[in-house]
């Protein structure tokens, strides 16, 4: 009865989809290809042969999907994997990974008939979802067709967990569906456990396993140079809605020292306009990465408004902000700056990446703070400290190091369940 009640949400909101597609491709244009896949629709043919399908709906799980695609690809040479998402930024990331024995498609909405449209069009053997990427119809009509599913790097925060208990006789049947969960942490995997996950292990967080592109740092020599060799630099990565004022607030009460430049990059490509016109209100003198121009010693702000470019920027800054935090929003993903050795700085809110967070800061590779006023103090002390931010490099890089192998882990306890190719 409750997965029939959210059906019928979904049909009550199916008429307005096309506007909210509309309204989104104003500023992302991605929103605009293949609307027909998001209701199963499928136009790409399907390769022959075995069908593996990853789900990374959005850029982060993009990214942390990698060393799952690699393992598939290279374990399993006569099957495609299919890859999907549901945001334009995570399909764009996923291009990267087109050729070679990877397609993509949207997922479809969860309605029944476009779900089965989907599953019939591709027929994989397997489905893997990346994270917390879990719903009930897309969850039933895989166990009605028999396509095994299985939720991998798994994260399931109290906030979270607290959520699907609310709705548990929608959540509870889903997740005892499921052929397998591969969660992060023990905490993930208690919790998962408890809303009705059946067979449960911990095989560490994917994302401490991206390989870096061989290439960043040097991508990024140029980026440093036009940002100002001299100078220091200040990355606030992945800010969120409210916190670039929150920061520029600070800044304006008490300015970062010298000529320490401050690149802002908001985890939202669609609020590129928006944080702009927000440096243009504050009088703040800034440029767009985007735009190409010299960085002068006025520049106090360099908004990055590109895509791709993330590990660039981590590369190119002496001490990183790792946004989302400093609101009650649960913080993004610290280990791309901890990969690279980059000090990072974190606010109180991140719930999201809980342990993860907590571990870098009890290694010493990260430091949490209070507030906007003792972000900007501690960044002050961070870029006037050679020692201090050495320091926290080679604990930066020693934590990175000792984190990584969960994409052994999970392929070891991965692999035997999935179905023999065919």
């Amino acid at each position: 009865m409750a997965r029939k009640l959210y059906t019928l949400l979904w049909w009550l909101a199916l008429p307005f989809v096309p506007l909210r597609l509309a309204w989104r491709a104003r500023r992302e244009p991605g929103y605009r290809h293949a609307i027909g896949e998001r209701l199963g629709r499928c136009t790409t043919p399907r390769p022959a042969g075995e069908v593996v399908w990853v789900h990374a709906v959005s850029l982060g799980e993009t990214r942390a999907a990698a060393p799952l695609i690699e393992r598939l690809l290279a374990k399993r040479p006569r099957a495609t994997v299919l890859l999907t998402c549901m945001t334009a930024s995570g399909r764009e990331a996923g291009r990267a990974y087109v050729g070679g024995g990877v397609v993509q498609a949207w997922l479809p909405y969860d309605v029944p008939f476009a779900v089965r449209a989907f599953l019939r069009h591709w027929s994989p053997s397997a489905g893997l979802l990346m994270e917390t990427e879990l719903w009930p119809n897309l969850a039933h009509e895989c166990r009605a067709r028999g396509v095994p599913l299985f939720l991998v790097n798994a994260r399931m925060s109290a906030k979270s967990a607290a959520g699907y208990a609310r709705f548990s006789g929608l959540a509870r049947p889903m997740l005892a569906s499921l052929a397998g969960v591969a969660a992060q942490t023990d905490a993930d995997a208690r919790r998962l456990r408890e809303l009705g996950a059946a067979e449960v292990a911990v095989t560490g967080n994917l994302k401490f396993d991206v390989a870096i592109a061989p290439g960043m740092r040097e991508r990024a020599l140029p980026m440093r140079e036009r940002f100002g060799s001299t100078r220091r630099v200040l990355l606030c990565a992945s800010t969120r809605e409210g916190e670039e004022a929150l920061l520029l607030d600070a800044l304006a009460r008490k300015p970062l020292p010298g000529d320490a430049l401050v690149v802002l990059v908001p985890r939202h490509p669609q609020r590129f306009d928006e944080v702009d016109a927000l440096l243009r209100s504050r009088g703040v003198a800034s440029v767009r990465r985007s735009a190409d121009s010299p960085v002068g010693p006025d520049v106090r702000v360099v908004l990055g408004d590109t895509m791709g470019e993330m590990l660039a920027y981590c590369a190119a800054a002496d001490v990183a902000f790792v946004g989302g935090s400093l609101l009650p929003l649960g913080g993004q993903n610290l280990i791309e700056p901890i990969a690279l050795g980059v000090p990072v700085l974190v606010g109180p809110h991140t719930f999201n990446f809980a342990e993860a967070t907590e571990r870098a800061v009890e290694a010493g590779a990260a430091l949490r703070v209070k507030d906007a006023d003792a972000l900007v103090a501690q960044a002050a002390e961070l870029l006037a400290d050679d020692g201090a931010r050495a320091r926290m490099r080679e604990a930066a890089l020693a934590f990175h190091a000792q984190h990584r192998g969960a994409a052994d882990k999970l392929w070891a306890w991965l692999a035997p369940r999935l179905p023999s190719p065919a």
